[in-house]
């Protein structure tokens, strides 16, 4: 079966440890990821969920895999775009690696059908998220424009 795929690598000055919390801690995503915070136990078969300003659920799903700090993988909808919730699950895999000073960080995000919206959805949203992660973890300061959740995407 062929699938749509989203592939984003990137090498940040940091941690594993410090690039972990960054992805999964409220304290970090709120500052890098449109002021959203994650909800979940962060364990195998805990649900998962991406809540806006104002408790919207935006994105929810299920832990897959974890292995702090190291791999998380998850099972992911939209929430709030009727278009996308209606394509289903995706998968959501981030996968860290150390290298030197630096930590690789690779973000795949897979549906397994060709032509989804929500894959080309998430390949313009996820280098401007990771960008500003980088920014935030190597600068102490997110992007501007990813600090603050857009008002039009509830359109």
């Amino acid at each position: 079966m062929k699938k749509d795929q989203f592939v984003y690598v990137t090498y940040i000055r940091t941690t594993p440890e410090k690039l972990w919390k960054a992805l999964i801690e409220p304290e970090f995503t709120r500052k890098f990821w449109v002021n959203t915070t994650q909800e979940s136990e962060w364990k195998p078969g805990a649900s998962w969920k991406i809540k806006a300003p104002g408790d919207m659920i935006t994105d929810s799903g299920e832990v897959l895999e974890i292995e702090p700090p190291r791999r998380l993988v998850l099972k992911w909808r939209n929430e709030f775009r009727p278009e996308l919730k209606a394509e289903g699950y995706s998968r959501l895999t981030y996968e860290l690696e150390r290298e030197g000073k630096s930590v690789k960080l690779a973000v795949i995000h897979e549906m397994e059908k060709e032509g989804t919206k929500f894959i080309q959805a998430v390949s313009t949203g996820w280098p401007h998220i990771l960008a500003s992660l980088k920014s935030l973890l190597e600068t102490g300061e997110s992007l501007e424009e990813t600090r603050e959740w857009p008002r039009e995407a509830c359109k």
